[in-house]
């Protein structure tokens, strides 16, 4: 079975290596690593996709990382494919070349995200001015229960709270699911991407989400 891990380690030559050699020792297969963020006081977040074994537990990652001077599991949840922040590139050529048809684009958009952003699902909404009705979502986003919420306070990249966003549906909290957000700029649209049981999103990554928002809406308003 596949899973991501979100790891903090030491930002010093090496010491991805030895974590990888202490993976190895359990035979976990890694099938990608992925620089999430990097703090100026020498330590980096990754997240790295992994291949157990048929009968080696999770709870195997743990131990093998902790065998690392400096490594924290932040972490763990099963994951399908590989983190594919690339991808985002090829996605960005197919919504360029889509712009006349929203809906199409708009579909590109969410299918690509969750391996993108390392999320569960991706929605995109439209503010009719009377509420949000949703445009497209990904597989595994919530269900539309053809509510309309009214936004607040949605214009630019940021992430939404429980306790103050309260006109986002009830059900995409669930599992304590972290919850990102922003606007495609210069549209009446809205993207909320959602990590089903966490970790929270890092502040690089509300960068990116709001840059991939710039640059959506930008192409929308051709």
């Amino acid at each position: 079975m596949s899973y991501l891990i979100r790891v903090t380690l030491p930002d010093t030559p090496g010491s991805l290596g030895e974590l990888a050699e202490a993976l190895g020792m359990i035979d976990a297969d890694i099938r990608s690593v992925d620089i999430v963020q990097s703090e100026d006081h020498g330590v980096v977040t990754d997240d790295i996709v992994v291949d157990l074994p048929t009968g080696t537990l999770v709870d195997a990652l743990i131990t093998a990382a902790a065998t690392v001077d400096g490594v924290d599991v932040d972490s763990i949840r099963p994951f399908t494919g590989r983190v594919d922040r690339r991808g985002q590139v090829q996605m960005l050529a197919r919504i360029a070349s889509q712009t006349s048809r929203v809906e199409s684009a708009m579909e590109e958009l969410v299918s690509v995200l969750p391996q993108a952003m390392t999320s569960s699902w991706a929605v995109v909404l439209r503010d009719t001015g009377n509420g949000l009705v949703r445009v497209a979502a990904s597989q595994a986003a919530p269900g539309d229960d053809n509510s309309s919420p009214v936004p607040q306070d949605v214009d630019s990249a940021r992430i939404l709270d429980p306790e103050t966003d309260t006109w986002v549906p009830e059900p995409w909290w669930l599992l304590d699911t972290a919850l990102a957000a922003c606007p495609l700029s210069g549209t009446d649209m809205m993207l909320v991407i959602g990590r089903i049981g966490g970790p929270d999103f890092l502040a690089s990554e509300v960068s990116q989400i709001g840059d991939l928002g710039t640059i959506i809406g930008a192409m929308l308003r051709r």
